[in-house]
Protein backbone atom coordinates (compact mmCIF):
# COMPACT_ATOMS: atom_id res chain seq x y z
CA UNK A 1 0.00 0.00 0.00
CA UNK A 2 1.25 3.63 -0.48
CA UNK A 3 2.30 5.25 2.25
CA UNK A 4 3.91 8.91 2.26
CA UNK A 5 3.92 11.85 3.97
CA UNK A 6 0.74 12.94 2.02
CA UNK A 7 -0.77 9.29 1.95
CA UNK A 8 -3.40 8.46 4.95
CA UNK A 9 -3.99 5.18 5.43
CA UNK A 10 -7.21 4.12 8.10
CA UNK A 11 -7.56 0.48 8.75
CA UNK A 12 -10.81 -1.43 9.64
CA UNK A 13 -11.33 -2.43 13.44
CA UNK A 14 -9.45 0.34 14.98
CA UNK A 15 -9.79 3.85 16.72
CA UNK A 16 -9.15 5.54 13.65
CA UNK A 17 -11.62 3.69 11.60
CA UNK A 18 -14.57 4.28 14.24
CA UNK A 19 -14.02 8.11 14.28
CA UNK A 20 -14.15 7.91 10.45
CA UNK A 21 -17.55 6.17 10.68
CA UNK A 22 -18.51 9.01 13.19
CA UNK A 23 -17.89 11.52 10.98
CA UNK A 24 -19.54 9.92 7.84
CA UNK A 25 -22.75 9.66 9.96
CA UNK A 26 -22.08 13.29 11.08
CA UNK A 27 -21.44 14.49 6.98
CA UNK A 28 -24.56 12.17 6.17
CA UNK A 29 -26.42 14.04 8.52
CA UNK A 30 -25.82 17.58 7.07
CA UNK A 31 -25.86 16.73 3.95
CA UNK A 32 -29.42 15.34 4.39
CA UNK A 33 -30.44 19.17 5.22
CA UNK A 34 -28.46 20.46 2.91
CA UNK A 35 -29.84 19.19 -0.07
CA UNK A 36 -33.58 19.64 0.97
CA UNK A 37 -32.55 23.29 0.03
CA UNK A 38 -32.49 24.57 -3.34
CA UNK A 39 -31.12 27.46 -5.33
CA UNK A 40 -32.94 30.48 -3.89
CA UNK A 41 -31.45 29.24 0.21
CA UNK A 42 -28.23 30.60 -0.65
CA UNK A 43 -27.43 31.52 2.77
CA UNK A 44 -28.71 28.82 4.13
CA UNK A 45 -26.60 26.24 2.14
CA UNK A 46 -23.36 28.13 3.12
CA UNK A 47 -24.05 28.17 6.80
CA UNK A 48 -24.72 24.00 6.35
CA UNK A 49 -21.74 23.87 4.36
CA UNK A 50 -19.70 25.73 6.51
CA UNK A 51 -20.70 23.39 9.08
CA UNK A 52 -20.00 20.37 7.18
CA UNK A 53 -16.33 21.64 6.45
CA UNK A 54 -15.90 23.14 10.30
CA UNK A 55 -14.60 26.78 8.86
CA UNK A 56 -17.32 29.36 7.69
CA UNK A 57 -16.89 29.85 3.76
CA UNK A 58 -17.01 32.73 2.25
CA UNK A 59 -20.00 34.71 1.37
CA UNK A 60 -19.19 34.51 -2.40
CA UNK A 61 -19.63 30.78 -2.67
CA UNK A 62 -21.92 29.11 -4.26
CA UNK A 63 -23.10 25.35 -4.59
CA UNK A 64 -26.46 24.10 -6.05
CA UNK A 65 -27.73 20.95 -4.22
CA UNK A 66 -27.87 18.07 -4.19
CA UNK A 67 -24.29 18.01 -3.18
CA UNK A 68 -22.80 14.33 -1.53
CA UNK A 69 -19.37 13.74 0.92
CA UNK A 70 -18.65 11.16 3.07
CA UNK A 71 -16.56 13.43 5.69
CA UNK A 72 -16.21 16.90 4.27
CA UNK A 73 -14.14 18.15 7.43
CA UNK A 74 -10.63 17.64 5.37
CA UNK A 75 -12.31 20.07 2.76
CA UNK A 76 -10.62 23.68 2.19
CA UNK A 77 -12.54 25.89 -0.35
CA UNK A 78 -11.42 29.27 -1.77
CA UNK A 79 -13.40 32.20 -2.50
CA UNK A 80 -15.37 32.99 -5.09
CA UNK A 81 -15.71 28.81 -5.67
CA UNK A 82 -18.91 27.71 -7.68
CA UNK A 83 -20.42 24.06 -7.10
CA UNK A 84 -22.96 22.57 -9.60
CA UNK A 85 -25.47 20.36 -8.52
CA UNK A 86 -24.61 16.52 -8.18
CA UNK A 87 -21.05 16.59 -7.08
CA UNK A 88 -19.38 14.22 -4.76
CA UNK A 89 -16.56 15.32 -2.43
CA UNK A 90 -14.97 12.23 -0.92
CA UNK A 91 -12.19 14.14 1.15
CA UNK A 92 -10.41 11.93 3.44
CA UNK A 93 -6.93 11.87 1.64
CA UNK A 94 -7.61 16.20 1.88
CA UNK A 95 -9.41 18.44 -0.81
CA UNK A 96 -8.39 21.62 -1.15
CA UNK A 97 -9.93 24.07 -3.92
CA UNK A 98 -8.58 27.48 -4.61
CA UNK A 99 -10.07 30.29 -4.93
CA UNK A 100 -12.28 31.34 -8.15
CA UNK A 101 -12.74 27.81 -9.20
CA UNK A 102 -15.88 26.46 -10.76
CA UNK A 103 -17.11 22.88 -10.67
CA UNK A 104 -19.84 21.51 -13.07
CA UNK A 105 -22.29 19.33 -12.19
CA UNK A 106 -21.88 15.44 -11.39
CA UNK A 107 -18.17 16.12 -10.99
CA UNK A 108 -16.52 13.67 -8.31
CA UNK A 109 -13.27 14.40 -6.36
CA UNK A 110 -12.63 11.16 -4.86
CA UNK A 111 -9.28 11.22 -2.30
CA UNK A 112 -10.39 7.92 -1.08
CA UNK A 113 -9.87 4.62 -2.17
CA UNK A 114 -9.04 0.91 -1.08
CA UNK A 115 -5.99 -1.42 -1.70
CA UNK A 116 -5.70 -3.35 -4.86
CA UNK A 117 -4.91 -6.92 -3.42
CA UNK A 118 -8.26 -9.05 -3.17
CA UNK A 119 -7.04 -10.13 0.17
CA UNK A 120 -6.61 -6.50 1.69
CA UNK A 121 -9.23 -4.50 -0.05
CA UNK A 122 -11.54 -4.57 2.98
CA UNK A 123 -9.08 -3.93 5.14
CA UNK A 124 -8.07 -0.70 4.68
CA UNK A 125 -9.13 2.54 3.37
CA UNK A 126 -6.14 5.09 1.52
CA UNK A 127 -6.86 8.68 1.08
CA UNK A 128 -4.75 10.60 -1.09
CA UNK A 129 -5.10 14.39 -1.09
CA UNK A 130 -6.50 16.44 -4.18
CA UNK A 131 -5.45 19.81 -4.85
CA UNK A 132 -7.43 22.20 -7.68
CA UNK A 133 -5.45 25.43 -7.55
CA UNK A 134 -7.02 29.09 -8.17
CA UNK A 135 -9.06 29.58 -11.41
CA UNK A 136 -9.95 26.14 -12.35
CA UNK A 137 -12.66 25.03 -14.29
CA UNK A 138 -13.84 21.53 -14.00
CA UNK A 139 -16.09 20.35 -16.46
CA UNK A 140 -19.36 18.24 -16.31
CA UNK A 141 -19.01 14.80 -15.28
CA UNK A 142 -15.20 15.11 -14.55
CA UNK A 143 -14.21 12.70 -11.44
CA UNK A 144 -10.26 13.87 -10.11
CA UNK A 145 -8.54 11.00 -8.34
CA UNK A 146 -6.89 11.24 -5.27
CA UNK A 147 -2.85 12.50 -5.55
CA UNK A 148 -3.28 14.98 -8.29
CA UNK A 149 -3.25 18.77 -8.40
CA UNK A 150 -4.97 20.56 -11.39
CA UNK A 151 -3.20 23.97 -11.99
CA UNK A 152 -3.87 27.35 -12.13
CA UNK A 153 -5.99 28.26 -14.96
CA UNK A 154 -6.85 24.80 -16.16
CA UNK A 155 -9.98 22.99 -17.18
CA UNK A 156 -10.59 19.48 -17.11
CA UNK A 157 -12.94 18.51 -20.04
CA UNK A 158 -16.40 16.88 -19.53
CA UNK A 159 -16.52 13.08 -18.53
CA UNK A 160 -12.70 13.29 -17.81
CA UNK A 161 -11.09 10.91 -15.86
CA UNK A 162 -7.92 12.61 -13.86
CA UNK A 163 -5.61 9.93 -12.41
CA UNK A 164 -2.20 12.22 -12.75
CA UNK A 165 -1.80 16.45 -12.89
CA UNK A 166 -2.92 18.61 -14.36
CA UNK A 167 -0.47 21.48 -15.07
CA UNK A 168 -0.91 25.09 -14.70
CA UNK A 169 -2.67 27.14 -17.88
CA UNK A 170 -3.83 23.89 -19.74
CA UNK A 171 -6.89 21.84 -21.12
CA UNK A 172 -7.18 17.86 -19.86
CA UNK A 173 -9.82 15.68 -21.04
CA UNK A 174 -9.94 11.69 -21.95
CA UNK A 175 -9.64 8.51 -20.48
CA UNK A 176 -7.61 8.76 -18.74
CA UNK A 177 -6.96 12.42 -18.91
CA UNK A 178 -3.82 13.65 -20.91
CA UNK A 179 -2.90 17.30 -22.03
CA UNK A 180 -4.78 18.34 -25.17
CA UNK A 181 -2.95 21.32 -25.52
CA UNK A 182 -2.12 25.02 -23.97
CA UNK A 183 -4.45 27.62 -23.00
CA UNK A 184 -4.51 31.49 -21.90
CA UNK A 185 -5.87 34.48 -22.91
Amino acid sequence: MPNDDRTKIIYNRTPESAAMLVNVRRAMAITARLNRLTFDDADEVRALFSELIGKKVDESFLLIPPFFTAGGDEIRIGRNVFVNQNCTFYDLGGLDIGDDVMIGPNVSLITTGHPLAPSQRRKATIGEPIVIDRNVWIAAGATILGGVTVGENSVVAAGSVVTKDVPPNTLAGGNPARVIRSIGD
